[in-house]
């Protein structure tokens, strides 16, 4: 199999599937409404190279809720939001990502791991393509679902914040 890399592009709120060059697929996301930062606690989404350290979820349905990376046993509804207003919703997969350039997005008050930043699914009502998240990755559930399926443990993850940098990475 060709070696897989994954480009998540902040101005165009799109994740890109690489195999070498070759793009595989492409999803609409939604990366942080506080916009890029790495630093712990802002809930902006970090940049640079990054890593899926763990892939968790593999046989949840669609819909399950993770808190703390465990399914909690509940199905998403729109009643379920209702009654708990206030949840960051976390759905179906999580690919948990850590960051590989120490000082930047490794280590210290800027590590992503640390910072829990995922890629995972969200209510099916949310919509893509407009930062909304508290600094994830956002992906309607079916997309998650193909994504998760389609990558491995250790495959790199660049996030970028500026067009140019999409064309001059690949």
């Amino acid at each position: 199999m060709r070696q897989q890399h994954i480009k998540i592009n902040i101005p165009r709120q799109q994740l890109e599937l690489f195999a070498a060059d070759e793009l595989i697929c492409r999803y609409d996301i939604s990366t942080a409404s506080n916009g890029v930062g790495e630093i712990n606690g802002s809930e902006c989404t970090p940049r640079g190279r990054h890593i899926i350290r763990a892939k968790i979820g593999e046989d949840a349905r669609a819909n399950t809720v993770f808190r703390a990376r465990r399914p909690t046993g509940e199905t998403f509804s729109e009643a379920l939001r209702q009654e708990f207003p206030e949840r960051d919703w976390i759905l179906t997969r999580i690919l948990w990502l850590s960051g590989k350039e120490p000082g930047r997005n490794r280590l210290g008050n800027v590590d992503t791991m640390r910072r829990y930043i995922y890629i995972h699914g969200s209510p099916d009502a949310d919509i893509m393509g407009v930062p909304s998240s508290h600094g994830c990755i956002k992906m309607k559930n079916a997309d998650v679902i193909d994504l998760f399926a389609r990558v491995e443990v250790g495959t790199v993850v660049d996030i970028i914040d500026d067009v140019q940098s999409r064309e001059s990475n690949s």
